[in-house]
């Protein structure tokens, strides 16, 4: 009797301690997307604001005072909305997209964030958007590791911080469509709003990442798969809106 139980321990044992080598295995793979997405993100926003291939999506204007700045052409506006509709189809057919064709819409979705952040590129000087960054890599590290390490369950926090991206984004068009509803004031508690938001969601998502991995951590490769890009966009994402808001509340136009 005793024996069997002492092989009940350990096989309890080594079924947990695969279980967190497949979890940790599984972690990095989602980081490695994320931070290949960002990188591409970056490249492309890169090439968009300083070479000719910006002009497939942009218009290049001065202004009287000599700034470029950029106008989106059609297909410009196609690359602003693109990302909202590959978002929405891997939202309402993840399940019947296979794992290719999910990692595709990632690295398209990406790419075009990229063409979007160009001209944002060129309203911040370089080392605004450079310190922003790093302000930004920090912050999202440290609350990251917190939802992945923490054992408080955040699932009510991130409700409540799902809720407020809606607030935020009506607070957006409100403002933007009713230009004399907007002040600096306002300005400044919709982006500090937008950084706090933000960084909650990124200690929820990775918490939900990690629980998520019991479900299909060891269901097939391509679930599996799926599971590890689309952890790594909820991510990226958390991290892009995350510096957009630090950007626009510390950072030096041109």
């Amino acid at each position: 009797m005793a024996d069997f139980d002492n092989r009940l321990v350990r096989g309890a044992a080594t079924t947990a301690d695969t279980m967190d080598t497949g979890l940790r295995a599984h972690m990095l793979r989602v980081y490695n997307y994320m931070l290949a997405g960002l990188a591409l993100t970056g490249a492309v926003a890169w090439a968009t604001a300083n070479t000719a291939f910006g002009q497939i999506f942009y218009n290049h204007v001065m202004t009287p005072n000599g700034t470029t700045i950029l106008q989106p052409n059609i297909l410009g506006w196609v690359a602003f909305l693109a990302p909202l509709g590959l978002t929405l189809l891997l939202s309402f057919r993840l399940q019947k997209m296979s794992f290719a064709a999910v990692q595709t819409s990632y690295w398209a979705i990406v790419a075009l964030m990229g063409v979007q952040l160009a001209m944002i590129l060129l309203i911040y000087t370089g080392a605004s958007v450079a310190t922003t960054f790093f302000v930004a890599a920090a912050m999202f590290g440290g609350m990251s590791l917190f939802g992945y390490t923490t054992g408080r369950d955040l699932t009510a926090i991130g409700s409540f911080l799902i809720m407020g991206v809606w607030g935020l984004l009506i607070a957006m068009l409100v403002t933007a469509f009713f230009p004399s509803t907007n002040s600096p004031a306002v300005s400044f508690a919709i982006n500090a709003l937008g950084v706090v938001i933000f960084t909650g969601l990124t200690a929820y998502d990775t918490q939900k990442i990690k629980q998520l991995y019991y479900y299909v951590g060891n269901g097939d490769a391509a679930t599996a798969g799926k599971a590890a890009v689309m952890g790594a966009f909820s991510l990226y994402l958390d991290f892009y809106n995350m510096f957009l808001f630090l950007l626009r509340l510390m950072g030096n136009r041109r």
